[in-house]
């Protein structure tokens, strides 16, 4: 945390009374403000460009707003600012939106129903250690992937198969992409998921990204 100085936050958000909540709960918070909040993405990216030298520390967007969305505002931060740290907020937890989030740098993904506790280890999380996954969203984040001293042989394919899983291929189209059949591709996802002990393609996006198969 910040010595003296109060970490600072922007919420991307289109629905008002969330929005509003969310601040009064930050401000709450000891070494925390809200410095701005924003109805949409296209809003945020205007002000990111007006003010490029802006000092923020964490920026919480919504996955689903009009005008411009969480995954496409999520691409242009990768693209244009890319030292930006940004938790992701959503309704459900969809695996398909969760890895487009976490492939264009999202640093966490919390659904809105979750605790003040728990928002508040997040935020923490991210600004500190740089990211922040629960269970829930990861399905079971990792054990052997988190056991540094304990050195997992990925076969080459099976690496060419997690850069595929990494983008917003279906399994189909990723057996199509390596010229092997469906079957074969449903055989390398179970092998790696009882390999590396996950239990959701999530969890092996966030495999990828901590061992540095993808770069985000």
């Amino acid at each position: 945390m910040k010595p003296n100085t109060k970490n600072r936050i922007i919420i991307v958000d289109d629905h008002q009374l969330f929005s509003q909540s969310l601040e009064l709960l930050i401000n709450s918070f000891k070494d925390f403000e809200v410095i701005n909040r924003f109805e949409n993405g296209k809003l945020f990216v205007s002000y990111l460009q007006d003010h490029a030298d802006a000092n923020v520390d964490l920026i919480l967007l919504d996955v689903n707003m009009p005008v411009l969305d969480g995954v496409s505002t999520m691409k242009w931060i990768k693209e244009n600012r890319p030292d930006l740290k940004v938790i992701a907020l959503s309704v459900n937890d969809d695996e398909e939106i969760i890895i487009k989030m976490i492939t264009n740098g999202a640093k966490g993904y919390l659904l809105k129903d979750t605790s003040p506790e728990i928002f508040k280890e997040a935020i923490i999380s991210v600004i500190e250690k740089g990211f922040y996954f629960t269970e829930l969203v990861s399905g079971m984040l990792v054990k052997k992937a988190n056991n540094d001293s304990k050195k997992i042989n990925l076969k080459e394919k099976e690496i060419v198969f997690i850069k595929h899983a990494c983008t917003e291929k279906t399994y189909k189209e990723i057996a199509s992409e390596m010229c092997l059949s469906p079957k074969t591709i449903d055989g390398y996802r179970e092998c790696l998921f009882d390999k590396l002990e996950i239990k959701t393609r999530i969890g092996l996006v966030l495999y990828a990204i901590k061992n540095k198969i993808v770069l985000v």
